[in-house]
């Protein structure tokens, strides 16, 4: 497996990453949300059909 941030391979301690600094950079993607979700429109209630 390789680290999804810099592609080097993974180590177990830090897995799916190489190292604690391209987890850090993982997280501090998630948090400035330069990663998203997609957004789930709600459905229409069937029960109201």
């Amino acid at each position: 497996m390789t680290c999804p941030i810099c592609h080097k391979p993974s180590t177990p301690e830090h897995r799916p990453f190489c190292s604690q600094r391209c987890a850090e950079i993982d997280l501090g993607r998630w948090l400035t949300e330069r990663y998203k979700l997609p957004e789930r429109k709600p459905e229409e209630d069937e029960d109201s059909a």
